[in-house]
Order: structure tokens, then sequence, then C-alpha cells
């Protein structure tokens, strides 16, 4: 769900975990319950950050493509039709091991920051050297930034592949961080990289946020993404 969710009525027993961002909610945000017969889950608009996730013990039964249930709207596949929820939709829970116990208290989000570490080459001062603002032609391709235009590299570059956080120059000098559904190759010059630990924070970035870049070490960088694997572990 995008700033935005929808109400949600189970026909059977379940048990549903809200997480991500602060959603206006019908249950508590990063906490796994029950829910009943009959019983409904209302997600209201974000408090803040971007999206949210409704997780559902078995997940959703609905015909995999490439061994995924999500839905890709640009290519309508997955999911649903591959198309975004409407009114109405009904979904179908697969049979996931019930569990015989879950941790009921809530657990701690992971902390938001407005800083992205990037692992870049010394060429890449500029984009730390300033704030940016998410503009709001931004979509899960591609992150548009808007601030002082960085100079770009006026030769020709041959395609090649791009990997998911690269901080791409177009022509005009404002950056795009490539998000989850960008292309597998292109052409702009690629100055630096979000590493993977702040995934989870360029994914709630929401238009006019303003965020900071600093460029750390690749080994700084595996530090933080051993950290959070270890966080994630803990919760199991």
């Amino acid at each position: 769900m995008t700033l935005a969710g929808g109400t949600f009525e189970f026909e059977s027993t379940a048990v549903v975990a809200l997480t991500g961002a602060d959603f206006d909610a019908s249950i508590p945000v990063w906490t796994t319950v029950w829910v009943k017969p009959g019983e409904q889950i209302r997600c209201g608009h974000a408090r803040s950050g971007a999206r949210a996730y409704l997780c559902v013990n078995g997940g959703i039964a609905v015909p995999p493509v490439l061994g995924s249930a999500s839905t890709h709207l640009l290519t309508a596949l997955g999911g649903l039709e591959g198309r975004a929820l409407k009114r109405g939709d009904v979904l179908p829970i697969a049979s996931g091991r019930r569990p015989a116990g879950f941790r009921t208290e809530p657990v701690p989000a992971p902390p938001a920051s407005p800083i992205l570490h990037v692992t870049a080459p010394a060429s890449a001062h500029a984009l730390c050297a300033t704030a940016w603002e998410v503009k709001e032609d931004s979509d899960r391709m591609g992150l548009r930034l808007r601030g002082p235009a960085l100079a770009r590299y006026a030769g020709h570059m041959l395609t090649e592949g791009v990997p998911l956080g690269a901080v791409q120059v177009p022509p005009d000098g404002q950056p795009i961080i490539l998000f989850v559904e960008h292309q597998t190759t292109g052409g702009y010059p690629k100055i630096a990289n979000v590493i993977s630990a702040d995934f989870h924070a360029l994914g709630q970035l929401r238009p006019r946020d303003r965020v900071r870049f600093e460029q750390i070490s690749i080994d700084a960088a595996l530090t933080l993404l051993q950290a959070q694997e270890d966080w994630l572990r803990s919760l199991s």
C-alpha cells in the first residue's frame, strides 16, 4: 500500500501483521495479531513514510509469475489479473502452516533516517554536498530528485547493466535513484549506489521529502548489512 490503504474483511481466521510505514490503521503496526471470520482491518493514510505491507500467514494464493505473487502494473503481470486491487476483490489465502504461537509484543520498526549511505567514487562529492528533494513524478521505477544540477559527463556512454539503488545523472543534472522496478540497462552516468542496508529507507521516501547522501566504504556498507541481517534473524 502506497500512501493510502483500504479496508480488508476476512472470511476465515488468519494471522496477520502490518509493517512498513506508520499508517493510520485499526491494528498496531509491527505487531502480529489474530483476526476472526468477519473481522475487518482498516488501513487509512500514512502518517509517516510511504509504504505499508499487510502480511498474511500462508501468503496470497494467486498464480505465481516467475515464482512471485507480486504484481507488476506496467506490464500487467502477476498478482490478481496484473492490476491494482479494487473494491469487492476477493483474495484467497494460501494454506500455510498454522503457527503454534507467535510474538505478540510490538517489534520496533527500523529507524528512519534522512541520510542515505552510498558507495561512490570521489567524483560524487557534489551529490553528498547538499540536501535533495524527492520530486512528485517519482515512482517505483525511479526516485527523481530536485536540487542543484550536477555536472554530467558529456561524452558518449555505452548502455550497460544497472543495479537497484544506482544514482544516475540524466542530461538535466537532476539525479535519479533507480528503484525496485528499474530497467535492466541504461546509458546515463552512474555516480553512486545506495547501499543494500538502506533500501528500506529508500522505499519510505515520499514526494517533497528531503534527503542527504553520505559516502561510506564497502567494508562499512557490509557491516551495516550484517547488522540488519542480525536484527531480522532476532525476530524469529
